[in-house]
């Protein structure tokens, strides 16, 4: 049965709660944060900077995401560059194409030549993984993050393309394969077999970690009480006619 000891994959939590970050950053399991626009609204975050630098003060030492927003490349660029500044830690999570399907990748070039690490999100095919493995710098970090739980969501095996993205990314030995959108804890063990280097998981998803290597039978029994329990608690009752 796999532990968690077993792991050779970096886990990133995937949030924008802080106190779940502050609780996660106690975690020595957990290797690095990541968060996106979307995940800091359903938060309620108001003023982007100020999350992010307190997300920083927690946050010191190990690799944190955040991601630019504006359409335009000269936006990206402006904001890539602001985000960087924030701290030694921080990685600039660039999208694979704005909103209009206009390839941000001699963007991801540049910030790449520069040293700074970019974080390509929203890959989906190993197309647009060729094409971005090919402007990294050779001597720059990078990550990858293709969306394999999204991939599962349409109905195709993500594991094969993964596989595959990870034997192309050799070619940069300094760029890492995240595999982004997990939906079980499951597919942490998944991605640890491929070789993928790094997965992000969300916060709910983290709590799960407590039942991995858990004895099964004893799990059984426990999710039998559970029932029982319910039941008993609901005051129902069954009464023969």
């Amino acid at each position: 049965m796999p532990t968690l000891n077993d792991l050779k994959i970096k886990i990133f939590a995937d949030g924008a709660d802080l106190e779940s970050i502050k609780i996660l950053y106690d975690q020595s399991n957990i290797k690095g944060f990541t968060t996106n626009p979307t995940l800091m609204r359903r938060a309620g975050i108001q003023d982007y900077k100020g999350f992010a630098l307190d997300v920083l003060n927690i946050v010191n030492d190990r690799p944190v995401s955040f991601e630019v927003f504006a359409d335009d490349i000269p936006g990206m660029e402006a904001q890539a560059l602001e985000i960087a500044s924030w701290g030694k830690n921080v990685n600039i999570k660039i999208p694979i194409t704005n909103t209009k399907g206009e390839t941000t990748n001699d963007l991801i070039g540049k910030l790449s030549s520069q040293g700074i690490i970019c974080n390509v999100t929203a890959i989906f095919t190993l197309e647009q993984l060729k094409e971005t493995v090919g402007v990294l710098d050779v001597n720059t970090p990078a990550i990858l993050s293709i969306f394999a739980g999204r991939i599962a969501d349409t109905g195709v095996d993500p594991v094969p393309l993964m596989q595959e993205a990870v034997e192309i990314a050799r070619i940069k030995p300094k760029s890492e394969i995240l595999w982004a959108s997990p939906r079980e804890l499951l597919n942490i063990f998944q991605a640890d077999v491929i070789g993928c280097h790094i997965i992000t998981v969300t916060h709910d998803v983290l709590k799960k970690l407590t039942v991995v290597g858990k004895d099964l039978t004893v799990f059984s029994l426990e999710t039998v009480s559970m029932f029982h329990r319910d039941a008993l608690a609901a005051g129902y009752s069954i009464h023969a006619n």
